[in-house]
C-alpha cells in the first residue's frame, strides 16, 4: 500500500488495520497513519538489503544546516517526497526564522514576534506538529534534542518577573507533611501537605517524581499510611508499556541524602506496586500488587543495638518483613518516610488526631503523633529567590559539563544544588522507548527551568546552552536570585576528540551532521552586568576557547552541505491586490442601478449580472502558500 493510500483512509479504519497488526491504535491521525506505514514499510524493507540502507540515509539527511540565514536540507542529492513527508509524530515544526544561525556580536534579545513561549503551544492549544517523516532507526542522541527545544528561544517575548506569591511561606517545623524542598520539581505538593501526584503526568507519561517527608525518624517503633488516591490517565499513548505499566507507585524509606528515586540507590527502601521489593536498584518479589484505592502501611523497628526492621502492609495485611539492616548500614542516621510515583496520585495521613486507616501493629506509634522530640526535621529550604544563586553550564557536547556540575555538587554540600539537565530526567524514565524517553525529557526540561525560576533552590542548568537567545533568557528568568554564573567547559580539540569518542561508546550517539551544525551554532558568552555576576572558563581561557571555537565554525562550515538558495517572494505579490477581473468602479454600479446601463451592455451583464452586490476582495493564491523550506533546527 501507498502512502497516500493510507493518508485516505479514516481514522476508524485505521485505528482497525493497526489492531489487526497488533500494534497501538491510540493517538491522532498523523501519529496512526506513521505507524502503519512504518509496519508496512518495515515489512517491505526486510527483503531488500539496498533499500534498507537508503532508507537510513534519508533518516540522517533530512537534518537542515544552519550557515549564514538560509536553510537547507544536509544533502544536495534528490531525497524521495514520499519519505520526506513522513516524520515522528511528535516533532514539532520550524520556521526560517527559528533556524538561523545566531549573531555572535552578543547576547541579543529574544524576538518578540511570536506570542509562544519556549515548550508552548499555538493558539488552539495544540502542540505544533510538523509533516510525517521516515521512522528513525538509528539514535540521534540528547543534544540534538536538547538543542531543538534552545531554538524555541529565538522567537521567544522576554520572560516576566516571577509573581512575589510564589515565595516559600515559613513553615511550621513541627509540622509532618511532604517536602516541597525535598522533591523533584515535577513533584507537585498538594495544598495541605499530605497529598501529591507528578506534576506533569499528562503531558510526560514516562516521568517518575519523588518526594520526601518533612520529618524522619532514628529509634522506637513508627509506621504512617499512604493511599493510591487515583490513577492518572494520561492521553498520550506510552509506547512500549502495557496498560498496568502505565502507572506506578514505590513507597518506603530512604536517608536525606539519597537519590530521590525510591530504591535505585544504597541506603533507600521501597516497596513497588508491581509486588517487588527494591533497593539498590536491585528488585526481588515481594507482598502484592498495589491498584486503586489501596492503603499501604510502612512501618520501621529500630533495635536498641542499631539494627532495623522495615515492613509493610497492605489494606491492613502483613505482607512481611521486606528488610532487615544492620546496625552498621545506618550507622544511627534518621530515615525519612520516601514516596515515588507515575502518573498516580498519593496521601498520606498524617493528622495526629485522626484515626489510622487501618489498625496499625502493636507497639507501632504513628509518625505524625510521635513526640516533637523523637522526630528529626530534614534540611530546611531557603525562603526567597534573594537567597539562592543558578549556575548555568556552556559547552559542546562530550565537552565535561555534567561532571563539571556533579564535582561542583560534591563540593559544596551545604548548598543542596538540584541538577537541572536531560539526564538527570532520564534517569526518571526507567522503562519506554528511548528515543520517546529523549525527546519527553529535552521538553520537560525546558518546563522545569521555568519553574526554578519559580522556585526557591539553588540550580545548576546541566544543558549546552550554546545559543545567545538561549543564555539570555534563562538568565532574566533568573533575574532575581542573589547569584547568577556561567562555566563554560571547552576542552582542548584532542581532548574533546577523546571525551567526544567515549561519550559515543557509553551509547550517546551524535551524528555527524548535528555535530557540525551544533559547532556552527555555539556562541561563547560575554560578561554583561546585567545578566551576570560571575563567568568562569573551567578549562581553557576565554581567549584560546574563543580561537578555539572559531575554528571549529570554519572547519563545520567547509564540511557541511551546500545550502540551496530560497527565492523571496516579491514585495508585491505579497499585498493585498483585485482579481484580474475584479469589481466594476463604484459610479459604474451606482450609474447601471439607475440608467440601464446593463441593459446596454449584455457582455457585462453576462460576466456580472448584479453588480450592486458584488464587493469581493481576491487576493493573489501565492500569499497562502509559504515557499521556505521548514526544517527541523
Amino acid at each position: 500500500m501507498k502512502l497516500a493510500d493510507i493518508k485516505k483512509l479514516k481514522v476508524a479504519e485505521l485505528r482497525s488495520r493497526l489492531q489487526e497488526a497488533g500494534l497501538d491504535h491510540r493517538g491522532l491521525k498523523t501519529e496512526l497513519v506513521g505507524r502503519l506505514w512504518s509496519s508496512l514499510d518495515h515489512r517491505q524493507s526486510a527483503n531488500t538489503d539496498e533499500e534498507d540502507v537508503k532508507r537510513q540515509d534519508d533518516g540522517t539527511t533530512f537534518l537542515t544546516v544552519v550557515t549564514g540565514d538560509l536553510l537547507g536540507p544536509a544533502s544536495s542529492s534528490p531525497v524521495d517526497p514520499a519519505a520526506i513527508a513522513l516524520a515522528d509524530q511528535t516533532t514539532r515544526k520550524y520556521s526560517d526564522s527559528t533556524t538561523q544561525t545566531e549573531s555572535e556580536e552578543g547576547l541579543q534579545s529574544p524576538s518578540t514576534d511570536s506570542e509562544r513561549p519556549p515548550g508552548g503551544q499555538d493558539e488552539d492549544g495544540q502542540a505544533e506538529r510538523s509533516e510525517l517523516e521516515p521512522p528513525q532507526t538509528d539514535d540521534r542522541g540528547r543534544a540534538f534534542y536538547e538543542f531543538k527545544e534552545e531554538i524555541r528561544y529565538k522567537r521567544a517575548k522576554p520572560p516576566q518577573a516571577p509573581p512575589a506569591r510564589e515565595e516559600t511561606e515559613q513553615e511550621d517545623e513541627d509540622t509532618v507533611r511532604l517536602d516541597s524542598y525535598h522533591s523533584h520539581l515535577h513533584f507537585e505538593v498538594g495544598p495541605d501537605g499530605a497529598c501529591g501526584q507528578p506534576r506533569f503526568w499528562d503531558r510526560f507519561p514516562l516521568l517518575w517524581s519523588g518526594c520526601r517527608l518533612t520529618h524522619g525518624v532514628s529509634q522506637g517503633s513508627v509506621g504512617y499510611e499512604v493511599r493510591l488516591e487515583r490513577m492518572l490517565f494520561s492521553n498520550h499513548a506510552v509506547d512500549g508499556l502495557e496498560s498496568r505499566e502505565s502507572y506506578g507507585m514505590r513507597i518506603g524509606w530512604s536517608l536525606a541524602h539519597t537519590s530521590l528515586l525510591l530504591g535505585e540507590e544504597a541506603f533507600s527502601f521501597a516497596y513497588d506496586g508491581r509486588a517487588r521489593k527494591v533497593s539498590g536498584g536491585v528488585e526481588d518479589n515481594y507482598g502484592e500488587t498495589f491498584s486503586e484505592g489501596d492503603i499501604v502501611g510502612c512501618y520501621a523497628t529500630f533495635s536498641a543495638n542499631g539494627s532495623v526492621q522495615l515492613s509493610f502492609h497492605k489494606n491492613g495485611r502483613l505482607m512481611g518483613v521486606a528488610f532487615s539492616l544492620d546496625a552498621s548500614v545506618l550507622r544511627g542516621r534518621a530515615l525519612y518516610p520516601h514516596v515515588l510515583c507515575k502518573n498516580c496520585a498519593v496521601r498520606f495521613l498524617l493528622d495526629p488526631t485522626a484515626p489510622p486507616w487501618y489498625r496499625s501493629p502493636p507497639g507501632f506509634i504513628p509518625l505524625a503523633a510521635l513526640p516533637a522530640g523523637l522526630r528529626l526535621r530534614n534540611t530546611l529550604g531557603p525562603n526567597s529567590r534573594a537567597q539562592c544563586e543558578v549556575v548555568m553550564m556552556v559547552g559542546l557536547p562530550a565537552s565535561g559539563k555534567s561532571h563539571w556540575a556533579k564535582a561542583r555538587m560534591r563540593q559544596h554540600p551545604e548548598k543542596h544544588y538540584k541538577l537541572l539537565g536531560t539526564e538527570e530526567l532520564l534517569a526518571c524514565m526507567m522503562r519506554g522507548a528511548r528515543e520517546r524517553q529523549m525527546q519527553q525529557a529535552a521538553q520537560c526540561l525546558t518546563q522545569l527551568i521555568q519553574r526554578a525560576a519559580h522556585t526557591p533552590g539553588n540550580y545548576i542548568l546541566d544543558q549546552c546552552n550554546i545559543l545567545f537567545s538561549a543564555q539570555r533568557y534563562k538568565l532574566q528568568l533568573f533575574a532575581d536570585f542573589r547569584h547568577r554564573s556561567v562555566v563554560v567547559v571547552f576542552p582542548s580539540a584532542a581532548e574533546w576528540k577523546r571525551r567526544l569518542s567515549e561519550h559515543q561508546k557509553d551509547g550517546e550517539k551524535i551524528p555527524e551532521i548535528a555535530l557540525l551544525k551544533l559547532q556552527v551554532s555555539c556562541s561563547l558568552p560575554e560578561q554583561h552586568s546585567d545578566l551576570l555576576d560571575e563567568l568562569q572558563y573551567a578549562e581553557l581561557p576565554q581567549e584560546a576557547a574563543g580561537a578555539l571555537l572559531q575554528e571549529y565554525k570554519d572547519e563545520a562550515r567547509r564540511l557541511l552541505p551546500p545550502v540551496p538558495k530560497v527565492e523571496k517572494k516579491k514585495k508585491y505579490l505579497q499585498k493585498k491586490r483585485p482579481h484580474p477581473h475584479g469589481p466594476l468602479p463604484p459610479h459604474w454600479i451606482r450609474e447601471s442601478s439607475l440608467d440601464g446601463w446593463n441593459d446596454t451592455m449584455p457582455h457585462m451583464q453576462a460576466w456580472n449580472p448584479q453588480p450592486r452586490y458584488w464587493n469581493t476582495v481576491y487576493y493573489d493564491q501565492a500569499m497562502y502558500y509559504n515557499s521556505g523550506y521548514e526544517g527541523y533546527w
